[in-house]
């Protein structure tokens, strides 16, 4: 395959970035197709590695493409509608949309509250906490890394659990705590260790960070979760009603 691009007094990286979006956009690159590799990519533009690097780093800013590591750039799968205000079951979710979901736990431990869980989960300075980390994957792909951060004595025992279905459900079937209000909070921010690592981004990359305090119905701290999603996976809906 070879590339025609109109010259013109934009840069080479957006007229090679125009023809790759314009590719993907018409169908041409179907999702989760994979792209010729870099080389190939300036060899049949005729320009240098380093200009078609800028050209795949605009059209993954947009969320257009993505880097497997040590695999390449694939063409990004369409985005989920997530809407975080209701309690979703992520693999029934997932499913539903004829896509294939996996959770895996990347570990526990127990901690004390800092100023930050004081503040976020209004809970006393040094309270024991548990601490759940687990990354969950779309069709193979990582998508979410998430944090939970529960009340160590309204869970004792839950280190022995499967925690890599739905904790909401655990919550319910073992220790017999339902969820009622949420309050979240939703913000752009930087993906940074461990979140990079396993979401296949480079450090300081954008991620998009739900961070949601849970109660049950009578108003008691269930947990709190942390989302990192990788900004290309999703789009965030809420719905509301007009209140006379």
């Amino acid at each position: 395959m070879t590339f025609a691009i109109e010259h013109g007094p934009v840069r080479k990286s957006e007229r090679i970035a125009h023809a790759l979006r314009d590719l993907i956009l018409r169908g041409t690159l179907a999702p989760s197709e994979q792209l010729p590799a870099e080389r190939a990519l300036s060899e049949r533009f005729a320009t240098t590695r380093i200009t078609v690097k800028e050209a795949l780093q605009w059209l993954e800013a947009e969320g257009l493409i993505y880097r497997a590591e040590r695999r390449g750039w694939f063409v990004s799968p369409a985005r989920l509608t997530y809407e975080p205000a209701r309690h979703l079951h992520f693999h029934h979710w997932i499913h539903s949309t004829a896509r294939h979901a996996t959770t895996r736990l990347l570990g526990l431990t127990q901690r004390l509250a800092g100023a930050e869980q004081c503040e976020w989960l209004a809970v006393a300075p040094l309270t024991p906490l548990v601490e759940i980390r687990r990354l969950r994957t779309i069709d193979a792909r990582p998508v979410l890394h998430v944090t939970h951060q529960l009340l160590a004595a309204r869970f004792v025992g839950i280190e022995n659990e499967d925690l890599e279905g739905s904790l909401t459900e655990l919550y319910a079937r073992r220790f017999g705590i339902a969820q009622g209000q949420a309050t979240l909070e939703i913000e752009a921010t930087a993906a940074r260790g461990e979140v990079a690592r396993c979401l296949n981004l480079a450090e300081g990359s954008q991620v998009l960070r739900i961070r949601r305090r849970n109660c049950d119905p009578f108003g008691q701290l269930v947990d709190g979760d942390i989302e990192h999603w990788r900004t290309d996976a999703i789009r965030i809906r809420f719905e509301s009603s007009v209140k006379e």
